[in-house]
């Protein structure tokens, strides 16, 4: 009886194609990202051109993608998807904005207050004491937990880095000294119950929490209509974060929990640091091979445009062009 490994007459792995809806100037990005690090690096040649990798990279961010998928679909390996993967959320998350910086801009744009909340991303759940602070009581699942800041529109101003699921949101904000930037920066914040203690001064809060009810003290009328007021108020902070997850590699990470997230840069702010602001947008769609199929450089049918880890990889991404 002979052995073999050669596929039998025409039986070939199936193929299919999906579209991933992103923005031109999203894609662009990321491909000029790429070239110029290239160039420093002195890299002389990639198996792939820098806008088909940057496809690639999205796809796996955006839908999830696995990467054996994604390097049968390509004829890559799937250790130099991996790579891909790990490069460009490099390269992305050094972007990410400041806190104080982003401050700035909101009060630059003659905005007076910002929505704070903190959320949980799930994670695979690893052997070992050190990934029991990463279990999450309140949710009741392994995870990471990360603050962020959006506008009352429900657009995400900034995230945090990631911290064990098991992390307060008092915890994260007093780590993130978010009471002292909003001070500096001139600028209110509406948060939940979970930030009550945050912000003691009764005379000029900078952080409003509500009214609390307890057995023995119950809640006035007036109270309850104030803290109804405030959860109108507060509700687009979960917009914000509903637009992160659709980015569906948060829907659970499956990497290594150190890879999730930069740490944030510890250099002081100066006063005459600005930054940038964000161009319009325009929404197109890209064609992506999961498995079997080319990635084309550019869609076919659509006329080119002229023109930091996983968690903070995709906010940079919200931040460049509205997706789904």
């Amino acid at each position: 009886m002979t052995k073999t490994k050669k596929h039998a007459e025409d039986n070939c792995p199936p193929v299919y194609q999906c579209r991933l809806p992103l923005s031109t100037r999203t894609v662009n990005h990321l491909a000029d990202l790429l070239r110029r690090h290239l160039k420093v690096i002195r890299s002389r040649w990639r198996i792939l051109p820098p806008g088909n990798i940057a496809v690639i990279v999205l796809a796996v961010l955006r839908h999830d993608q696995r990467l054996a998928d994604m390097a049968g679909g390509n004829n890559v390996s799937e250790s130099t998807v991996r790579r891909w993967r790990d490069e460009l959320i490099a390269l992305l998350a050094a972007q990410a904005p400041r806190l104080d910086r982003a401050l700035k801009k909101v009060h630059r744009q003659g905005r007076e207050v910002v929505l704070i909340d903190g959320t949980v991303i799930a994670t695979q759940r690893r052997t070992g004491k050190a990934d029991r602070r990463n279990y999450s009581g309140k949710h009741h699942h392994h995870g990471l937990h990360f603050l962020a800041l959006t506008d009352e529109r429900g657009r995400l101003i900034w995230i945090s880095a990631a911290r064990p699921g098991r992390t307060h949101d008092n915890t994260a904000a007093r780590q993130d000294h978010i009471l002292a930037h909003l001070r500096a920066a001139g600028l209110g914040a509406l948060a939940d119950l979970g930030f009550r203690g945050l912000d003691n001064d009764v005379l000029d809060p900078v952080i409003v929490t509500g009214f609390h009810a307890t057995r023995t003290h119950k809640l006035t009328p007036g109270q309850k209509t104030a803290n109804g007021v405030l959860a109108v108020g507060r509700a687009p902070v979960g917009h914000g974060f509903a637009h992160l997850k659709n980015w569906r590699v948060l829907t659970k990470l499956r990497t290594d929990p150190a890879r999730s997230s930069h740490p944030p840069p510890a250099r002081p702010a100066r006063p005459d640091e600005t930054s940038k602001s964000t161009a319009d947008r325009r929404p197109q769609r890209w064609d992506v091979a999961p498995a079997g199929a080319g990635v084309h450089d550019r869609h076919p049918h659509t006329s080119p445009l002229t023109g930091n880890h996983t968690t903070r990889v995709s906010a940079r991404l919200s931040a460049l062009g509205r997706v789904g």
